[in-house]
């Protein structure tokens, strides 16, 4: 088992998991783990706890690829650091009509990586590029709990399964509705639900202002 990295082994390490982050097409081929979204296997360690790190904003992917490549490169850490995951949801949006889909990182700056923690984890993972730090106190990082990970895990399987969408609606605004019966009508919103996503819009049928409930992806806002 080797012990704790020197601080020389960190530098050298980074240098060489920097490069591999940067030019991904330097991996082995056919290595699935090399792909930005694979990440090490789920272990079987029951030592296992879920620790936030903080990272300069923009650089999340970076950070995951190059403590998965450390991994990799230094394989009596595949049973002390397991899933790394940056926490994202898919967000609909919905241009001329069309809806496009992409992925939005709900807590920017930081990501989430299962480890065993020890010196010699705690040095691997703080020695990485662009790692400002562990969320926690002083040199003792504070794992989440039970309930934090699966909050945060279920909304990152939950969006993909129903994806938000990237708009905003306010009362009395002109929107044309897309689907449905009454599609090609327009009316005005009376109500906006955001934690249901729906929309009360008041159309005109027969003559009569009637209230019609949609998703927010059943309409389009009339531009004028």
């Amino acid at each position: 088992m080797r012990g704790i990295m020197t601080e020389e082994e960190i530098k050298s390490e980074n240098n060489g998991a920097e490069a591999a982050a940067e030019n991904p097409s330097a991996q082995p081929a056919g290595d699935a783990a090399a792909t930005p979204e694979a990440g090490p296997a789920m272990s079987q360690n029951p030592n296992m706890k879920w620790y936030i790190i903080h990272t300069y904003s923009g650089f999340e992917r970076k950070v995951k690829e190059s403590i998965e490549s450390r991994v990799r490169a230094y394989p009596e850490l595949e049973h002390r650091i397991g899933r790394v995951l940056i926490p994202t949801e898919s967000v609909t949006e919905v241009r001329g009509g069309k809806k496009y889909t992409s992925e939005r990182m709900f807590y920017p700056g930081y990501v989430l990586v299962e480890m065993d923690m020890d010196d010699n984890v705690w040095h691997v993972v703080k020695g990485t590029p662009r790692v400002t730090g562990f969320v926690g106190t002083g040199q003792q990082p504070t794992p989440l709990s039970t309930d934090e990970v699966n909050q945060i895990v279920y909304r990152v399987a939950d969006s993909k399964e129903k994806p938000k969408l990237k708009v905003k609606f306010e009362k009395n605004e002109k929107v044309r509705i897309t689907e449905g019966p009454f599609a090609s009508f327009t009316g005005d919103i009376d109500e906006v639900n955001e934690d249901r996503e729906t929309l009360k819009v008041m159309v005109t049928i027969f003559g009569r202002s009637t209230p019609v409930e949609l998703g927010f992806g059943q309409v389009e806002k009339v531009i004028t």
